[in-house]
């Protein structure tokens, strides 16, 4: 199921924020993939409505890879 949610979270990452695919790992980071502290907080905004969820505040930061991101939101929407 996080893999599901990581492809997803991919797909939102290259179509929304034109990050090139070839640099998403499941290791990356946000500030690996250049995404500053107000995309950070566009990309919170554009997966709760993928996903209708909503995304404690703080949950995510710069530092926090796209796992993390992936188990977070799959806790969230209750799927983990």
């Amino acid at each position: 199921m996080t893999n599901t949610i990581y492809s997803r979270l991919t797909t939102i990452l290259v179509a929304n924020f034109g990050v090139p695919e070839h640099e998403i790992t499941p290791a990356s980071t946000f500030a690996d993939l250049e995404l500053d502290s107000i995309a950070l907080v566009e990309l919170v905004l554009v997966v709760e409505q993928e996903f209708g969820i909503t995304v404690p505040e703080g949950e995510l930061s710069g530092s926090d890879d796209l796992t993390k991101a992936a188990k977070l939101i799959a806790k969230v929407n209750g799927t983990s």
